[in-house]
């Protein structure tokens, strides 16, 4: 996908699934990596609670708040120019009434510039689905492995390893289809069970930790560049050994501080002959007296020194 600088839109996505081209979704929190993402060519941008582990240091995603995504959101649409911006909805945003949901929803779109809000739960959250999309919010949804729901489902565990457990899985995806949710992200449920919800469902369905099948894929950009490099998640590819490489450079900046080979002249700033004279006989002739002497007069010695420099 080419061409004008505009948002891809979920028409954009939609389409991307009619044809059968793989869609990439990654996360990003802030606005240097959306910038990044942007650059390179991926279509969605999700600003996911999961900075709440990721960014925040929380153990779960339970602590984050809509002020906290909307933070995060905010800046990613900032950075991101042509990517579709999602935002989810975190934990107690939409749990409570249908209402609070759309509150929560028009807020975070209001306020982030985002193209979509993403919410989790199949069935359970389809009514609240439906009541944001007929109020004019584009929803993605998510099933399978809920982090939000990490409590009532024992942990983080796979998702759809039984006939029953599969079916549920399916229903929980269909009930957003129906519902008006234009995709479905399937966490962390088998490749097969994924494959077959995909051919089921008319709307992209995004894999993370669900096997090649889906119509697209997301993860974590902390994972996939080893930021972490004491956890990579099973489903995680590591495409770049990032920790190490900033590790690495941090000492060397130590380093370099330490044997004070940085900064050099090349990394400094320096005034010319009459006016380092001027500035050095100031600074000898001041004394603690004259900080409290006022600004008045040293507001116009620096005008009349002219504009500084410019970096």
């Amino acid at each position: 996908m080419t061409g004008a600088a505009r948002r891809i839109t979920i028409a954009d996505l939609q389409r991307m699934r009619t044809r059968r081209e793989p869609i990439t979704m990654i996360t990003a929190y802030d606005y240097p990596t959306a910038r990044l993402v942007d650059q390179a060519g991926i279509p969605i941008i999700l600003v996911g609670d999961s900075l709440g582990m990721v960014v925040l240091g929380y153990e779960s995603t339970l602590p984050v708040t809509v002020d906290d995504m909307i933070h995060h959101g905010a800046a990613v649409v900032r950075g991101a120019k042509r990517a579709h911006v999602v935002v989810d909805m975190p934990f107690g945003s939409y749990q409570t009434t249908k209402e609070d949901a759309l509150r929560n929803a028009v807020r975070i779109m209001q306020e982030t510039g985002c193209g979509s809000v993403k919410l989790e739960g199949g069935m359970r959250s389809a009514a609240t689905v439906e009541y944001l999309v007929n109020a004019g919010i584009p929803v993605m949804g998510h099933v399978g492995l809920t982090p939000q729901s990490v409590n009532q489902l024992g942990g983080y565990k796979i998702q759809g390893r039984t006939p029953r457990d599969a079916v549920r899985v399916l229903n929980d995806a269909l009930a957003l289809e129906r519902a008006g949710a234009y995709a479905v992200v399937l966490e962390v449920v088998p490749a097969g069970v994924a494959a077959g919800i995909t051919e089921k469902l008319t709307v992209p369905t995004i894999g993370i930790g669900a096997g090649p099948f889906c119509s697209g894929q997301v993860q974590v950009v902390h994972d996939m560049l080893a930021l972490d490099d004491d956890f990579t998640p099973k489903h995680a590819r590591r495409f770049l050994e990032g920790a190490s490489l900033i590790r690495e450079a941090l000492v060397e900046y130590r380093e370099a501080v330490e044997a004070r080979t940085f900064p050099t002249e090349d990394e400094s700033f320096f005034l010319d002959a009459a006016r380092r004279a001027r500035v050095e006989a100031r600074i000898a002739q001041h004394t603690v007296d004259a900080a409290h002497e006022g600004v008045d007069a040293e507001v116009a010695i620096l005008s009349a020194e002219g504009e500084p420099e410019t970096l």
